[in-house]
Order: structure tokens, then sequence, then C-alpha cells
């Protein structure tokens, strides 16, 4: 196949696995392998929320730390990650999305050796916020090559796969919880937390295999080398062809004299935006706004405390109920990836966001009759289980996959590394500020009033995404700054949201 012609730019372990892609299969395996490579740096965060939720039970004992350094320690690579995403965008667009992702996979592996290794506190708060700043690039970048890889009738798969590795992660963290949890104290938290540099490491050996980005080629003036990775991720050499006049005409549009490095997008982005601009930043920045509000991450991080709080009180109980509810969530997650081409962002996006609110309702209402009651009742403890689980897998069908695809696809070529940036920096911070005070807040309202607050919350996010986030499914990249030109969200949607804009 075309897909598969030779080229001496990559090497031949990725490139042999592209000539086993059978005739009228819909995703170009070459295209598929990278985008899984760039992707499997998102496990990083995945395993993080998925072990320490485990391992702080026992730093705590061992360490002898305080409730609010627990939240410091948890909240602090969230935080940090802000700073990594803030820089990636940038930096992505001085030396490529290949390189960018090795420097995330290096960073987090420093950052988990130092958490591995640690023999107090700080220290291992140093290491947690140094793999912090690793995250934040992994997190921006990921979705972005993938969506700049990918063809607009499958982007929405694999521009997914960040959330699917994520929750891999995170469900993997939670084998390892189980796995580890019978070993002496002062061990078993360090070897749950310091083997997660063997991942960043085979991470960093990957991308070598990786092409670079063709848009950010086409960017730099590389358009020989731009139309050889899009001959290999195309299907024939035809579809390349056009690819590439799509991409090099948006390109020449976007910088009339030649190369371009980044510069004068803040600007753009922020100081004087166009009409289709603001929109697309606003729509950009809620979705990742409402994903982290929500108070997944919390969840996922706290989730012990809040079994515990449903009468279960054994470790290796917490960490079976976590397994559980892990497959849960990777089962639904694989669900909207492979879905997500078919049905499209906003079904998906919408009927999540009103589950999760119903879902986060029920959850306080059983919170709220275990508090106030003598004893536990069994109706409540299974409400608030079977609630909780419902929590994480509509979480899982909508805001979890769809805010990367989302966030990655929308922005023009010459904004969309740091437009992403942007808007994954304020998923981190919100990430950072919920998980930092989901306990504080918790104790003086319970548990009950705190997810109360949250539906409220994801009631306000069902109806943002209604009016604000237009249908993006079959288009291309360099199609989505005259989508957000339209006045209406989507074709079915008669509401001219411009005009509150």
């Amino acid at each position: 196949m075309e897909a598969a012609a030779a080229t001496p730019m990559e090497p031949m372990d990725v490139e042999e696995a592209s000539k086993l892609q059978p005739k009228g299969f819909g995703i170009n395996k070459y295209t598929l392998i990278c985008s899984i490579l760039a992707s499997t740096n998102s496990i990083l965060l995945g395993y993080d929320i998925g072990v320490m939720s485990g391992a702080v039970l026992y730093i705590e004992e061992n360490l002898k730390i305080s409730s609010t350094q627990v939240e410091i320690l948890v909240g602090s690579l969230n935080v940090l990650s802000l700073v990594g995403s803030l820089a990636s965008g940038r930096t992505s667009d001085s030396i490529g999305r290949r390189y960018t992702t090795f420097l995330a996979s290096t960073t987090f592996l420093i950052g988990a050796l130092l958490m591995g290794l640690a023999p107090s506190f700080p220290l291992l708060l140093v290491g947690r916020m140094i793999a912090g700043v690793g995250v934040g690039y992994a997190l921006m970048i990921a979705p972005v090559y993938t969506a700049e890889l990918s063809p607009a009738t499958s982007r929405g798969l694999l521009s997914s796969f960040p959330e699917i590795f994520i929750t891999f992660g995170i469900l993997l963290g939670y084998i390892i919880n189980y796995a580890l949890s019978g070993l002496p104290l002062h061990i078993n938290w360090r070897i749950m937390l310091g083997i997660a540099g063997i991942p960043a490491l085979g991470v960093g050996l990957g991308v070598l295999t990786m092409p670079e980005s063709p848009r950010w080629l086409v960017m730099k003036g590389k358009s020989e080398e731009a139309k050889k990775v899009l001959i290999k991720i195309s299907t024939n050499e035809i579809e390349a062809e056009e690819r590439l006049k799509s991409i090099t005409e948006a390109v020449a549009a976007a910088a009339p004299g030649g190369k371009w490095n980044g510069q004068g997008v803040w600007k753009e982005l922020l100081i004087k935006p166009t009409k289709p601009i603001r929109r697309i930043l606003i729509a950009a920045i809620g979705i990742n706004f409402f994903m982290q509000a929500s108070g997944n991450d919390a969840v996922m991080y706290y989730s012990p405390e809040v079994f515990r709080a449903a009468g279960i009180q054994q470790k290796r109980h917490l960490f079976s109920v976590n397994v559980v509810m892990g497959i849960t969530k990777t089962c639904f997650v694989l669900f909207s990836a492979l879905y997500l081409d078919r049905l499209g962002r906003r079904p998906l996006l919408l009927v999540g966001s009103a589950g999760m609110t119903v879902a986060l309702g029920l959850l306080a209402l059983g919170s709220k009759a275990m508090e106030m009651g003598k004893g536990r009742p069994t109706w409540a403890v299974v409400l608030s289980i079977i609630a909780l689980c419902g929590d994480v897998a509509l979480f899982s069908i909508g805001l979890g996959p769809i805010a990367w695809v989302y966030s990655s696809e929308i922005f023009p070529n010459r904004m969309r590394a740091q437009g992403s940036s942007l808007a994954v920096s304020v998923n981190r911070l919100v990430s950072g500020v919920v998980s930092m005070t989901f306990l504080s807040i918790s104790k003086e309202i319970t548990f009950g009033g705190m997810f109360m607050v949250l539906s409220g919350i994801m009631a306000l996010g069902t109806l943002f995404f209604y009016f604000f986030l237009p249908e993006t499914k079959g288009k291309s990249l360099e199609e989505m700054e005259v989508l957000f030109q339209d006045k209406d969200t989507n074709s079915t949607t008669p509401v001219q949201i411009e005009e509150t804009l």
C-alpha cells in the first residue's frame, strides 16, 4: 500500500507494522501505532491517580503527615502540571511535537524516581512536583499530536486515546495498590510510586520511532518532509496530496512570510481575538473547566475515603472496590472512543454530563442518609457505591475523552499548540484546586453536601455544552475556524449563540 511506502525517515519497527494494514480498514495502521505511542504518555497521569489513592494511606501512616499535608501532596502534581501545560504550547511550536513528547516522559521519569527513593515528606513533594511538570507537557501534546496526524473520519477515536490510557493507568494503579498492600509499610508505597518510571522510560524510547507532525513540518517550511509523513499516514498518495494542499493553504494564510515560530498567538487569542477565535477559546476553556470542576479527579484520588464513609474499612477491601470501579471506567471509555466518530461529540457529551448530574445527586442522597442516621442503612451504602461507579462511567462516556478530543481539534493550525496549552492549563489549575480542597470542604459541609455541589456544577456544565459547543464530527482541522463562524451550535439546535459572544 502507498501508506506503507518505505522512506528513510522512520525506523523499521514501526514501518513494518504499517504494512500490516488490510485493504478497506478504516484507520491507517501507521497512524494508529503512532497515536498509541504518543498517547501512552497519558498513562502516567492515570497511574498516579490510581496508585496515589492507595499509596497515600500508607504514606500518611508511615511519614506521620497531617490531612492538610495529604491534600498538598495529592494536589501538588496537578498544580505543577499547570506549569508544564503552559510551557508546552510554545515549546512544541519551537522544537516540534515529537521532542516535546520525549521531554514530557523524561521529566516524569525523574519525578517518579525521586518519589520512589524519597526518605521524607519534603523530598517526596519535590519529586511529585517535578512529575507534575511532565504530566502537564504530556496532557497537552498527546491529543494535539494525534489530532494533527489523524484523518477527520477517525480523529475522534484516535484523539480519545489519551483518556483511554489515563483510564488504563488508573486501573493499573488500583491493581498495583491491591497487589502490594501486603508488603511492609515503609516499602509498599515507595514501590507503588517508583515503578511509574517504567512506562515513562518506555514512552521515551518509543518516541524515537514516531514521525513529526506534518502540520508542524509545513509551518516550519519543510513541505517535502511533511509529504513523506502524509504518504505514510494516508490510505493512498492522492489523499496525501489533498491533505498536504489543504494544510499548506491554511498555513500560508496564517503565515504569509514563510516559516512560523508561534509568534503573536497569545495576542491573537487573548487581546484581539476575532469572533470565531473567541468562541473557540470559550468552548475549549469551558469544557476543560467543567471536566475538572465535576470533581472526577478528586473522587478518584479520595475514593477510599468515600468508601470508608460507606462502611468499608479494611484496606484490601477498599482497593478491591477501587479495582471494580476502574474496570467500569475502562469499559465505558472504550465504548465512547469506538462510537465517538459515529455518534458525534455532542450526543455523548450531553448524555454523559446530564447523567453525571443525576449520579452525583443520588450519591449526595446516599451519603446524607448515612451521615444523618445512627447506623449505615444498607440501601444508602448500595446506592452510594452504584452512584459513584455510575458517575465514573458517565464521565468516561462524555467529558473524559471528549474534552481532550475537542480542545485539540478546534483551534486553527497556527494556534493549536498554544491554544490547547491554555485550555489544558485551566484543566490542571481547576484539578489542583479541587484536589487540594476536596477533603477540607467535605469536612465542613459533609460528603453529601460536597456531592450536591458537584451535581449542581454538572447541571450548569450540561447547559454550557448544549449552547456553546458545535458538533465537529467529520470536519477537517482546517474547517474548524469556519465552523465556529456559524450561528447555530449544530444543525438541529437553532440557538444563535453568536449574538451572546
